[in-house]
C-alpha cells in the first residue's frame, strides 16, 4: 500500500423522515466509485475539488448528479469516516442537508440509474458501505431525529 488517501464526501437529504439514495449502476466501470460501490444505494456525494470549500463541493455534486439545490447554510456536518478497501482509502465526510429545492432528475444515468425516498428505519438491503455507517449508527439516528424534531 502506498497509494494516497483521497476525500470524499456523501450529502444525507432528509425530507419528512426519508433519505434520498441513488441506485448505482451494477457494472463498476459506470458506477465510478474507487470504493467498488457498484449496484447499491448511495447518498449524493463525491470527491472534493482542488480548492473547494466543503459547502461548494456539496453544493456541486447533488446539484450534477440530482438536480437539487441544497442550502449550503443548512449543511450541518455530521459525520468523519475512515473508510477502506483492498485498493482504496479514503476519509469520507458526512453531511446532513435539510432544506433544498428542486425536482430530483437522474442527471448521470450511466453512474446512478435511479433515486428514491427511504425510511429512515426501511432502509433497502444492499446500502453503499461508506454510506450505511453513517445511516444507521445510533448516534446519528438520536441527532437526525432531534434535527426532525425541531
Amino acid at each position: 500500500m502506498g497509494g494516497k488517501v483521497g476525500v470524499g464526501f456523501g450529502v444525507m437529504l432528509l425530507k419528512g423522515g426519508k433519505v434520498l439514495l441513488g441506485l448505482r449502476n451494477t457494472d463498476p466501470r459506470k458506477a465510478d466509485s474507487e470504493l467498488h460501490g457498484e449496484g447499491t444505494w448511495t447518498m449524493p456525494g463525491g470527491k472534493i475539488h482542488f480548492g473547494e470549500s466543503f459547502e461548494e463541493a456539496c453544493y456541486r455534486e447533488v446539484f450534477e448528479e440530482t438536480g437539487i439545490k441544497i442550502s449550503k447554510a443548512n449543511l450541518k456536518l455530521v459525520s468523519i469516516a475512515n473508510d477502506k478497501v483492498r485498493d482504496a482509502h479514503f476519509i469520507t465526510i458526512g453531511f446532513l442537508c435539510t432544506k433544498f429545492t428542486g425536482v430530483i432528475k437522474i442527471m448521470e444515468p450511466d453512474e446512478i440509474t435511479n433515486w428514491r425516498w427511504f425510511g429512515l428505519e426501511r432502509l433497502p438491503r444492499r446500502v453503499f458501505f461508506c454510506s450505511r455507517g453513517f445511516l444507521i449508527t445510533t448516534p446519528r439516528k438520536k441527532y437526525i431525529h432531534s434535527v426532525l424534531d425541531r
